[in-house]
């Protein structure tokens, strides 16, 4: 047992350190055969057949010659073809059939088999379902390996015949008929990437027979027999999608993040290079608005249009920069009825600063009040103390904006006209009640 233990080991290290050896020189970015990172099975050749050649025997790795019961092995040829199905980089199922024949013989006696005898078993056919599993195809440096280490096991059926002889070459029994039996197919091997479809196939295979009448004598435990091989393999399916078995996903995975990380480093780069020449553009744009805008005493007139420079602070000018005549205002009686008459038909829609078309005609007539006598006004707008502060403060700022909006557009001057808003700050009557409410929402209006 020991034995056996340690060839399997020396056979599973021998794979794993071949698979490494001969894998290709690191190619972080190379793309021949690359697929993206999960995609479907559609992206990658799955299907394979083969055809092989090579030795059967009664001698296996697995035991001693002692322990058989034909103690000298023979080697004669087998051959076969398998089709494979990949549903994984390192797992596939494959249909397997093999033919040839196995032969051995005593030179001296054993037991009861007489020194001499030999035995040949005819495989007429066998058929095997095996599972196969790739190994050390997925590593994070190779784009893939230049060879596949793998191992398989299944189950197939075969059909056989046995012929026995003695030294002399006499038959001593022969089968009648094909005898037929189950048997357990164990083995192992290395794939060679010869082009994009196809490997160069060599593999090594354990069968358990499940009777001891292979050899035609049963007289122990049950037979087995081996069969290395060298065969091809050809990829089926569009020359342009990569085999599954030799595809290695953990470094198409490296291969995109490094892709994506130079493209995000590339835009980078150029929206680096874009915001340097807007900047420069700027201020070059920026150096010359200056030159145009400059207002030495602050007046709201630059420099190239203002006729009157070093005006005083806070004088009031016209457009060429000058100051302007301060005007007599006088306000009437009839002005005054004319803002009464607008502040009493003012209305707007409930909680919104839109003005209802009822209110219009008396805004007109402060409108040409406004621009004939180039009056100033005040707007004051109030709410009563329904719903919170900051509402109400928002909404009678809005209605007092609405108005003055509303009179510019009909010609007053937009300078002269002061919006402001006071919320439910300055009541006149008792927000109590609903006609002290009523009250309390409305617009002033205060001529000077």
């Amino acid at each position: 047992m020991k034995t056996l233990l340690k060839k399997a080991s020396l056979l599973m290290t021998g794979l794993l350190v071949g698979g490494k050896l001969f894998a290709q020189t690191p190619d972080s970015l190379n793309t021949k055969n690359y697929v993206q990172p999960f995609s479907g099975g559609g992206s990658f050749r799955t299907w394979t057949i083969g055809v092989h050649g090579g030795l059967l025997t009664p001698y296996t790795i697995f035991g001693t010659n002692g322990r058989q019961d034909y103690r000298n092995p023979k080697s004669e040829i087998g051959y076969g073809a398998y089709i494979q199905k990949q549903f994984l980089p390192g797992f596939a199922l494959q249909a397997d059939f093999l033919r040839g024949q196995i032969s051995g013989e005593n030179g001296q006696a054993v037991g009861a088999i007489a020194a001499g005898s030999s035995y040949t078993t005819k495989l007429d056919w066998s058929a095997a379902l095996k599972a196969n599993f790739t190994l050390a195809n997925i590593n994070w440096y190779n784009h893939k390996g230049a060879i596949q280490p793998y191992i398989s096991a299944g189950a197939g059926y075969a059909g056989y015949k046995v012929t026995t002889q003695d030294a002399s070459g006499n038959t001593l029994a022969s089968s009648n008929g094909t005898s037929k039996e189950w048997f357990i197919p164990v083995g192992l091997g290395f794939k060679f990437n010869l082009g994009s479809g196809v490997n160069l196939d060599l593999g090594y295979q354990v069968n358990f027979v499940q009777t001891d009448n292979f050899d035609g004598l049963n007289v122990g435990g049950n037979d087995r027999f081996s069969y290395a091989h060298i065969g091809l393999e050809f990829a089926l399916g569009s020359t342009k999608k990569p085999q599954l078995a030799t595809y290695n996903p953990v470094n198409s995975m490296r291969t995109e993040y490094l892709w994506k990380n130079q493209q995000l480093q590339a835009q980078v780069d150029a929206e680096k290079a874009a915001n340097a020449q807007l900047r420069s553009d700027l201020d070059a744009t920026n150096a010359n608005v200056a030159k145009l805008t400059i207002d030495s005493d602050g007046d709201g007139v630059i420099d190239l249009n203002d006729k009157c420079p070093n005006t005083p602070a806070g004088t009031k000018v016209d457009g060429s920069g000058c100051p302007l005549a301060k005007p007599v205002v006088v306000v009437t009686e009839e002005d005054r009825r004319v803002v009464r008459d607008a502040i009493s038909n003012l209305e707007f829609d409930l909680g919104k600063a839109t003005i209802r078309e009822k209110s219009f005609a008396s805004l007109d007539r402060v409108a040409r009040l406004l621009v004939d006598k180039n009056f100033s006004l005040k707007l004051a707008g109030h709410t009563d103390n329904t719903g919170s502060k900051d509402l109400n403060m928002r909404l009678s700022k809005d209605r007092a904006e609405a108005i003055k909006t509303y009179l510019v557009e009909k010609g007053a001057n937009a300078s002269r006209i002061e919006a402001t808003g006071y919320g439910q700050l300055q009541p006149i009557a008792s927000n109590k009640t609903a006609a002290g409410r009523q009250q309390n929402r409305r617009v002033e209006f205060t001529l000077y």
